[in-house]
């Protein structure tokens, strides 16, 4: 999938970054407590050269050195400065622990959204760029509340008392130096407007190559296997490559509109201060204290620009990387919304398929007008070849996708009005493929259900057999799983996923080729065992391997998204339909497929 996203104006950015803002409505107080700190020391920095120029003006020049009044100014000069350090303590070490709540909770938020989308959302976006949206990007959005809204603030505050400070020393002067202020505004926009480009395309980039990467590292066996090593290398490389042209530009604007900029206009302001005090020397007496607290001034107005210029680096990374993650907090596709029906509860297990049609990207029908009813007590079967449409019955039924023609029904109750709860309280579901969290055996089979007990855990071992492999590990069911199971066989991790889905005692059962991965002897070993577990249940199968569902009551053939056949084993063998050639082909006799 192409993660490019559209350019962002410069209205973009400003919802962006009020958006951003809105993260600070929780801690009012913090902040007010915060900028207080924050005005203390500005008013430090301010206050500093002024009593050395009182100095310079008042005691210096005219040789005049009280012991009382210079002994006032040295003391307060010291308190200045001391007590600058403790405040900038406290105030940055207030903003700090602000900015890392903030990010806590984005990260939070983020995360929650993750879990509340849709599979359609997962099937067109990569796992790598989600990854990076929740790590690199909110990482890029925490510096910015680190150490650039910060800086800003600070700045800002910095800024403008330098200006006030400086009309008070000279009002004229402070005037002509307002001319700074459009060039250096033009030299921002100029920066922000070319830098958000720059920018957003190098975060496109890191997210490809999170995603590539990701790509590699769930599919190492099938590289390795087929030798492909050097194409996902070639390709990595490539994107590898754009990432870094992408940085090389980033670094061209900033070596150009950041410092080098400002220093031009730091020595033009410089230039021009010199020059007025010159010129006004010739007919006016010019006190060297005035001119040393304004050229002090002066680069203490431009160090926090400065400082402002080279953050804005870091500002336009956060506001992009801000835009990327908005937007998938801003995601529609969410997972189907159950209308929560107080009274629709599964009881019995009787499950209706009512003329559905169903497409995953709203132009090929996968689906097309199924209908079919399972028993309470019942087990159907779904064969077929692959592609044929058995997953996609499945998938609705577990709403994992929204249908929007026709309708599932539980006990006379549409699948869209119970709880979520209840569905997934009452329906277990074990897939071809089972996924093991890490931590232990335990834990995966009660699924962190707080009110299932330690003998709960072991009978539903015990039930699917699963009980013989786990008591001969070293530490039995508090056995470490590694991520995703590597450690276990298939046939074991399936077995566990049994156990798991027994635990929770279902009124039905989906089984999507629950049998593919266990070996001969296994399967025979816990066929009785599925015939317990489906006892009382309303039983959902697909199989691929026709003996494991000889004795369902009702089997559906499909084709190409259609039910062409249906009935019982025999039934169907006598048909001599589709059925009849997957028998035989499943068991070797080719007289009859012609």
């Amino acid at each position: 999938m192409n993660d490019k996203q559209p350019q962002l104006t410069g209205k973009d950015q400003w919802v962006v970054f009020k958006r951003l803002l809105g993260y600070l409505k929780p801690h009012k107080k913090v902040i007010a407590i915060a900028l207080l700190l924050l005005i203390l020391t500005v008013t430090g920095d301010i206050l500093g050269p002024y009593l050395i120029k009182t100095y310079m003006d008042d005691f210096l020049t005219p040789r005049y050195f009280p012991t009382g009044p210079l002994l006032g100014l040295a003391l307060g000069y010291i308190f200045i400065q001391v007590g600058n350090v403790i405040v900038s303590y406290f105030q940055l070490l207030t903003f700090q622990k602000l900015a890392l709540k903030i990010i806590q909770q984005m990260r939070i938020d983020v995360f929650s959204k993750v879990h509340k989308l849709g599979m359609r959302y997962f099937d067109k976006t990569p796992a790598g760029s989600i990854v990076s949206r929740v790590t690199n990007d909110t990482e890029a959005i925490k510096d910015m509340f680190v150490s650039v809204l910060v800086g800003f603030v600070q700045s800002g505050f910095l800024v403008i008392g330098v200006y006030i400070a400086m009309f008070i020393l000279n009002v004229k002067l402070a005037l002509v130096t307002t001319i700074l202020l459009p060039i250096l505004a033009i030299i921002i926009l100029t920066y922000r407007k070319y830098s958000s480009v720059v920018y957003q395309d190098l975060r496109e980039r890191l997210s490809q190559l999170n995603a590539k990467l990701a790509e590699s590292l769930q599919g190492m066996t099938m590289i390795q296997a087929f030798r492909q090593e050097d194409r996902l290398q070639d390709e990595f490389n490539e994107i590898n490559d754009s990432h870094w042209k992408a940085g090389r530009r980033n670094i061209k604007l900033d070596s150009l509109l950041l410092r080098p900029a400002i220093d031009l206009v730091y020595a033009l302001a410089i230039i021009m201060v010199l020059s007025y005090f010159g010129i006004t020397s010739m007919n006016n007496i010019v006190e060297v204290g005035v001119i040393y607290a304004f050229v002090t001034y002066i680069d203490r107005f431009f160090e926090p620009i400065n400082q402002v210029m080279q953050r804005l680096s870091i500002f336009q990374q956060a506001i992009v990387a801000a835009s990327r993650v908005f937007k998938l907090l801003d995601e529609t596709d969410l997972a189907p919304k159950q209308q929560n029906v107080e009274t629709a509860k599964i009881e019995q297990g009787k499950i209706e398929f009512q003329n559905i049609t169903f497409s995953y990207d709203g132009k090929t029908d996968v689906l097309k007008n199924i209908s079919f009813t399972a028993e309470p007590g019942q087990t159907v079967a779904l064969v077929g070849h692959t592609g044929s449409g058995k997953s996609s019955i499945i998938n609705l039924l577990m709403r994992f996708y929204e249908f929007e023609q026709g309708d599932i029904k539980i006990d006379g109750h549409s699948v869209k009005d119970f709880k979520s709860a209840e569905m997934r309280d009452k329906v277990g579901l074990v897939l071809q493929d089972p996924f093991l969290f890490y931590g232990d055996i335990e834990s995966n089979i009660r699924l962190h259900a707080s009110d299932m007990k330690d003998s709960a855990v072991q009978e539903a071992a015990e039930f699917v057999q699963a009980n013989n492999f786990i008591e001969k590990l070293p530490n039995a069911y508090k056995q470490k799983v590694t991520e995703r199971g590597s450690t276990f066989s298939s046939g074991q991790r399936q077995l566990v996923a049994f156990a798991r889905t027994i635990a929770t005692n279902p009124k039905i059962l989906v089984l999507d080729e629950a049998t593919a991965n266990i070996d001969t002897e296994t399967e025979v070993a816990i066929q009785s065992s599925l015939e317990k577990m489906r006892k009382g249940r309303t039983t959902i199968a697909i199989a691929h391997r026709l003996s494991t569902i000889q004795d369902a009551e009702l089997i559906l053939v499909l084709h190409h998204g259609e039910i062409v056949e249906r009935g019982t084993h025999q039934e169907l063998l006598n048909q001599k339909g589709l059925y009849h050639k997957m028998y035989l082909l499943q068991n070797n006799v080719v007289e009859d497929i012609a």
